[in-house]
């Protein structure tokens, strides 16, 4: 039966047990061998990464084929209009590919949610607006570069879900072992 570990990444840690760059890595947090991610967030990105100890349910985890949906929170600069939220639902040609279409919606600040460290840069004079970012492909750094497209940059990007496992009861640096009978 394959295993499956939901971990909160903590901002500044990647997303591999090998620690390099000075980043803390997995290997500081996950406390057994022979897991590996189902995907991968950046450094500078936080939030929900499934681990798990089987190769086949790690390919259906990541693979677009299988259109899991990863749902984001992404704190951005300024508020984007209806112009900007439709660009993305339709998808943005980027410089290298398009992306495929996504859910998008303005949403309230998560309630439950933790201090970053560092903290992101503060500025008086232009708000910030959280979104609501649901896709079904995961491409490198795709959601900073579509809100950076859309002139709105990203400030915090924070993965809440992937398909119906939630960060929810997870706090940053910590991890949950999912019970045989929540594999989904």
């Amino acid at each position: 039966m394959p295993r499956i570990i939901l971990f909160n990444k903590p901002y500044g840690v990647i997303c591999q047990f090998t620690p390099t760059c000075g980043h803390r890595s997995l290997q500081d947090f996950i406390p057994f061998a022979g897991f590996y991610p189902a995907g991968r967030l950046d450094a500078d990105s936080e939030g929900l990464v499934l681990l798990t100890d089987n190769g086949k349910l790690q390919d259906k985890i990541c693979s677009p084929k299988y259109k899991l949906p990863k749902t984001y929170w992404v704190q951005v600069e300024g508020k984007p209009d209806d112009v900007a939220l439709n660009a993305m639902r339709r998808g943005i040609v980027l410089s290298d590919f398009k992306t495929k279409s996504a859910q998008v919606s303005l949403m309230n600040e998560p309630s439950f949610i933790w201090d970053r460290q560092p903290p992101i840069r503060f500025r008086k004079s232009i708000p910030t607006t959280w979104l609501s970012l649901i896709l079904k492909e995961g491409k490198n750094r795709q959601i900073r570069r579509m809100t950076a497209a859309v002139f709105f940059p990203t400030l915090r990007l924070i993965r809440y879900a992937i398909g119906l496992h939630t960060l929810k009861g997870i706090a940053p640096g910590e991890w949950r072992m999912l019970a045989a009978s929540d594999i989904n």
